[in-house]
């Protein structure tokens, strides 16, 4: 078993208020995640705080891409690939069960911006940098034989295509498996937990937090104050608004929001993903398969509004169409075949006169005054990086500031696994995994469940089936005909932090953009569930489930054309 024991939220709350730590890490995305687990394995003692879920931002509402960013070699931006094409590599390496190979199909056109031996060249350059070692070679198809690998694509004008290799991944569960790891080496991670304020000493240098329990409903919260030496703000598109002091205005950030639609891969089945020009503004967009789905993306347009509120508009679902349309003309893509949308933040260094999709996706590291730790800009692919790289900015600060030295060990974070890939077969076998979770189950789960959870959960799903199988009814599916199984719940409440049924349906699992309904359909058994295993009222099952029924509508809100709420 490789928890050692359930989370308990109450424990850590006492935690928080009784020790002292060496970082306060605030947000539970992909960049506070990777801090976390950075710091905690090198022995310092570390705090995680999310007002929300992990993860719930844009941290789940990404690409789904591990990749080196060929489009950023036109930009000349040479370092950015190289450092993305390194941290790939070691993605795969560290959660292989998490990063998979996918194909990239390029088809260009003689009407598209860029001719088809530039491309080629580009490729070879972006292997180069890559030492080589990209999953896959790319290979140069003729236009017959694109035709042949999408059947569906536009013919007049096709030039031909390269396939290249890059890798997807579940964003989600690559952040929450890395802040479980840190959870694992002894972080104290709190969700549900809102920094209200940063404590300060009588020099004005932050001396910690004040975090409020945003799940207690009472007229008066309960709030613990957190002391710690240092203070990472990790918060992506709320970076600016943590930064910000009393009398002081911090604007640092640029966000664009990306938009993905939906849709049912039996409309537009692919074997690899389709690279496209957008007709209207020559953006680089992607069609990509994923199982019984599809989606496409993403837009990239300014954003000024409250990152909470940030949905696909009725002119985001027609630009994506457009696109569709434009490569797949004879498909005929209805807006009323989307089954679900995503909409998310890229919290991108401010950079005036250029437009959203030229902007850096470098990132930057700032030290405030008082003491304050910041990390804003860069991408999913390389958030391992980043989070050892701040976490050294914060260690220098605590050496210039006089605090106590650390004593640290040496890991290479890029070495070891996460949760789920330890124990991963060595020649990356899933279905060698997926045999033995049905071993596990005692032949009462089939194949395709147990590749699902092995996908999904990696080896941890050995031990997911082994405790489920202690209860019948864990094995049950939470919806007819999908792989999913109500042991899931059980798992997600006692080891993974799931505290709402949006925790579970959004990001423990994917029913809230796989299942055709999102979920809907499973709300009152799932929401029963968690009720009986988190002992709530009648009135906090309502209210989770409520919440549930909110976030599917805020996805489903551009078809009324609305602007977002």
């Amino acid at each position: 078993m490789y928890y050692d024991k359930p989370y308990d939220r109450g424990a850590v709350w006492e935690r928080l208020g009784a020790e002292r730590f060496d970082l306060v890490i605030i947000g539970g995305g992909v960049i506070g995640a990777a801090s976390a687990r950075d710091a905690a394995l090198r022995g310092l003692k570390v705090a995680v705080i999310d007002a929300d879920d992990i993860a719930s931002g844009t941290s789940s509402r990404s690409s789904k891409l591990i990749h080196g960013g060929l489009r950023y070699l036109e930009q000349g931006d040479l370092s950015l690939v190289f450092e993305s094409v390194s941290e790939r590599r070691t993605m795969m390496h560290i959660a292989p069960h998490l990063v998979r190979p996918l194909g990239f199909l390029f088809p260009i056109y003689a009407s598209d911006p860029v001719r088809l031996a530039t491309l080629r060249l580009g490729l070879i350059v972006y292997e180069g940098l890559a030492l080589f070692r990209s999953p896959k070679r790319h290979k140069t198809l003729s236009a017959a034989e694109v035709g042949e690998e999408v059947p569906l694509l536009r013919k007049p004008g096709l030039r031909g295509g390269p396939l290249y290799w890059d890798c997807m991944t579940d964003d989600a569960r690559l952040t929450l498996e890395t802040v479980l790891d840190a959870r694992q080496a002894g972080a104290a991670v709190l969700t549900y937990g809102r920094v209200s304020e940063l404590r300060r000493g009588d020099d004005g240098k932050i001396t910690g937090v004040r975090v409020v329990d945003v799940l207690d409903r009472s007229g008066t919260p309960r709030s613990v104050d957190i002391r710690a030496s240092a203070v990472i703000n990790a918060t992506g598109p709320w970076s600016d608004s943590v930064r910000t002091s009393p009398g002081q205005e911090s604007h640092q950030l640029r966000l664009t929001k990306g938009v993905h639609i939906v849709l049912p891969a039996a409309r537009l089945p692919l074997e690899h993903t389709v690279v496209c020009f957008h007709p209207k503004d020559q953006r680089v967009m992607f069609v990509i398969p994923w199982g019984d789905r599809v989606y496409v993306g993403t837009t990239d347009t300014d954003y000024e509004g409250d990152p909470r509120d940030v949905a696909a508009d009725a002119a985001d679902i027609e630009y994506l169409l457009q696109a569709v349309d434009a490569y797949f003309p004879d498909v005929h893509i209805r807006p009323d075949e989307i089954t679900a949308t995503w909409a998310g933040l890229r919290p991108l260094i401010r950079a005036e006169g250029v437009a959203p999709s030229q902007v850096s996706r470098e990132h930057v590291i700032t030290t405030d005054a008082d003491g304050l730790v910041s990390i804003a800009g860069g991408k999913l692919t390389t958030s391992r990086r980043m989070g050892a790289e701040v976490v050294e900015e914060a260690l220098e600060w605590m050496k210039k500031s006089g605090h106590p030295p650390v004593t640290l060990r040496a890991v290479n974070t890029g070495q070891l696994p996460l949760p789920g890939a330890v124990g991963w077969p060595a020649e990356d076998d899933g279905t060698e995994v997926a045999q033995k979770v049905v071993e596990a189950s005692g032949g009462r789960l089939d194949v395709a469940t147990c590749r699902y959870l092995a996908d999904r959960y990696g080896t941890l799903a050995l031990d997911l089936v082994r405790e489920s199988a202690q209860d019948q009814i864990l094995f049950r599916p939470i919806i007819a005909g999908r792989p999913e199984i109500v042991g899931q719940i059980d798992w997600a409440i006692r080891y993974e932090m799931a505290l709402t049924v949006t925790d579970f349906m959004a990001r423990r699992t994917q029913l809230f953009f796989r299942d055709a309904d999102q979920g809907l359909g499973a709300l009152t058994a799932v929401s029963e569930r968690m009720a009986e295993l988190l002992g709530w009222s009648d009135e906090q099952r309502r209210q989770s489930a409520n919440a549930y029924r909110d976030e599917v509508a805020r996805s489903r809100q551009w078809k009324s054309g609305a602007a977002p709420a």
